[in-house]
């Protein structure tokens, strides 16, 4: 394996580089001031710096990095750059067009869309003019396993209709959210991974009401999390996406490459949080001397060191395999990072935490709202627990 940056992805990383150094990280205060400003009376609305920031990286060649048939870039080459975005996790994403769920619904559209879904979403989606929302989880059952889900997506002439309740539905918050890829059962009767199947539903379709929008520790994201309640909701038959019982496996193609994009960004946290670890850890002073001084700050640097190592290597490893196997030819690994990575950047996030004592759980820093998503990174996509199991029986089946 030759895990080398090609001349192309090293020209990207210097460009992206750059442009995090130029205009996303001095455009963090502004971004958090305006949100502040507006938390009481619209907490979901979107700071006018993000739309400069996209205009900025479209002119520079910065957008939709994430998607090889329109960046050319391999999963290997995307890795590094998603980290970069990561350090920012806020703006950056967003700012290149490279931002969950969006990258996961185009990629979805992308493969199995038709003419007519491409150009009435992907295209608009590709552009950054509009955003979206993936429809899965749901409150009543263990959504861990994808084939409990209960919404029921129900074939009446041309149409079909949706009822169920969705919640945790990430970015239908933001009014820019203009659809919905929805899961349900199109046949209960059928094997387990046939029953689901995958529908586009327009967020002004009548029947579809928006709850309420969950905090995750207390944050509201701009983007939001949302309980949906989807009641009587007809679609037109063309919405389907593949075709019925299809809706699994078009989760499992998914969450693939999308799982690397998480953790890659993860991993841009971890390296931030051991960043301003050691800046703090150098300049402030505790009995008589720097805290860098101190043997046990020393020690929970160097480990923050050796873990991100390791898990960027599997990492890369994984996106490696996922470029010349497929998400099939990389199970085990891509659940393994999805173990691994959330893990090693929580340990990482919480030592630079107790390094800046009390700022530290304040929103002076990134870390305090870094430290709370990269908590809920180990339940959303799937909860630690599945994972393990994965590589659990990949391993043992070796030996049956």
């Amino acid at each position: 394996m030759d895990f080398e940056p090609s001349p192309k992805a090293r020209e990207y990383q210097e460009r992206l580089r750059e442009f995090m150094d130029e205009r996303v990280y001095p455009a963090e205060p502004e971004y958090a001031r305006w949100r502040a400003e507006h938390m009481a009376t619209d907490p979901h609305a979107l700071p006018p710096v993000v739309e400069e920031l996209k205009a900025e990286a479209r002119a520079r060649g910065l957008w939709n990095l994430f998607l090889p048939d329109v960046s050319g870039l391999s999963n290997l080459e995307y890795a590094p750059l998603a980290e970069l975005t990561g350090r920012s996790p806020d703006l950056a994403p967003e700012a290149v067009n490279c931002a969950a769920p969006d990258t996961g619904n185009m990629e979805v559209l992308h493969m199995f869309g038709t003419p007519e879904q491409k150009k009435r979403w992907l295209e608009p989606l590709l552009d950054g003019e509009i955003r979206s929302a993936f429809a899965m989880t749901e409150p009543e059952v263990a959504s861990s396993d994808a084939t409990n889900i209960t919404t029921s997506i129900v074939r009446d002439g041309d149409e079909y209709v949706v009822n169920g309740r969705k919640w945790f539905i990430t970015g239908a918050a933001d009014e820019r959210c203009k659809i919905f890829i929805v899961m349900g059962k199109t046949d209960p009767d059928a094997p387990a991974h046939r029953q689901q199947s995958q529908i586009l539903v327009p967020r002004d379709t009548p029947g579809v009401r928006i709850v309420r929008h969950l905090p995750v520790f207390g944050y509201q994201d701009q983007h939001g999390h949302s309980e949906i309640v989807f009641e009587d909701v007809r679609v037109p038959a063309a919405n389907l996406i593949a075709r019925e019982g299809d809706g699994f496996m078009i989760a499992q193609a998914r969450l693939g490459p999308g799982r690397i994009h998480h953790c890659m960004r993860a991993l841009g946290m971890a390296e931030r949080a051991l960043e301003l670890m050691c800046a703090r850890a150098t300049a402030r002073v505790a009995f008589g001397e720097p805290l860098a001084a101190q043997g046990v700050v020393r020690q929970q640097i160097a480990e923050s060191r050796m873990a991100i190592e390791q898990a960027r290597l599997l990492t890369l490893k994984t996106a490696w395999l996922i470029d010349r196997h497929g998400a099939k030819g990389a199970r085990s690994e891509i659940a393994a990072i999805k173990v691994v990575v959330p893990r090693i950047t929580h340990e990482v996030l919480d030592r630079a935490i107790q390094v800046h004592g009390g700022m530290g759980v304040s929103d002076d820093t990134p870390l305090a709202q870094m430290y709370s998503w990269v908590r809920a990174m180990r339940i959303f996509d799937g909860p630690d627990e599945v994972h393990v199991r994965t590589v659990a029986r990949q391993e043992l089946r070796r030996y049956e």
